[in-house]
């Protein structure tokens, strides 16, 4: 687990660490949108806490919320869950033969702690399970260290979520909310100058084009990134050796 020494003295745990937080700006937003969600939904903030510290599951709360608010049986609640869920099902069973030389609480931890991306990041660096016990202990350490950035990133975000959720104008909406994860995705994803070039020029160009029907300034920033970035992406200093392009 990631909260024991002899995994974080592995090099691979500070890898983990290190390609997890690439992301873990997008995972903070969509948890502090979770947290002001389930607020907003009529939950208290005792019962939101626990839910997130119990749970850790965003597609399962977010599912779970508007069910709990309406008063729904348990029985349909925890079906819904279960169903949002079952994705991790097939990632257990994925990473069975990396955790079986573990103690079973160890294995039970480690599932519980690992996220979607953490899953991601370990499926595409480890193809094969190790074939020793130092090997298969790297593994492991690699996959701790992107669930303790992925687990603290969303537990922080989504306690700030809970925390200012009563302090956003009700009138604001749960949109407020998505447009808080979303801003969060956007600057995540912001990592090259042609990105960010092409992020502000949609921004300018949607706000410009405001007053048009049918959120036409929608369509208006869209084209306009594209049409920029494809005209700079040809540019003389933009093209790396060998001529590839740089995205």
């Amino acid at each position: 687990m990631f909260f024991l020494a002899e995994t974080r003295r592995h090099a691979e745990f500070w890898e983990g660490v290190r390609d997890q937080a690439t992301v873990a700006m997008g995972i903070g937003a969509w948890g502090l949108m979770t947290g002001v969600a389930m607020v907003k939904s009529g939950l208290s903030v005792l019962e939101a806490v626990l839910m997130t510290l119990i749970v850790y599951a965003g597609s399962a709360q977010l599912a779970a919320v508007p069910m709990i608010a309406a008063g729904a049986p348990l029985w349909v609640i925890l079906a819904a869950a279960f169903c949002v869920n079952l994705r991790f099902v097939v990632f257990s069973a994925h990473l069975r033969p990396y955790m079986m030389h573990l103690p079973r609480w160890q294995r039970m931890v480690s599932g519980y702690v690992t996220g979607d991306l953490s899953y991601v990041f370990f499926a595409r660096r480890y193809h094969q399970p190790g074939q020793t016990p130092d090997e298969l202990a790297r593994q492991q350490a690699y996959l701790m260290g992107n669930c303790a950035v992925n687990y603290i990133a969303w537990m922080l975000a989504s306690l700030v979520g809970i925390a200012l959720a009563n302090a956003i104008p009700t009138a604001w909406g749960l949109g407020f909310a998505g447009i808080l994860a979303l801003l969060g995705v956007l600057s995540s994803l912001a990592s090259s100058k042609l990105r960010m070039v092409s992020a502000g020029v949609a921004g300018a160009a949607a706000v410009a084009a405001f007053a048009l029907p049918l959120k036409l300034n929608i369509l208006v920033a869209i084209a306009s990134a594209v049409a920029i970035c494809l005209v700079l992406e040809k540019m003389p200093w933009n093209q790396p050796p060998g001529g590839a392009h740089r995205v």
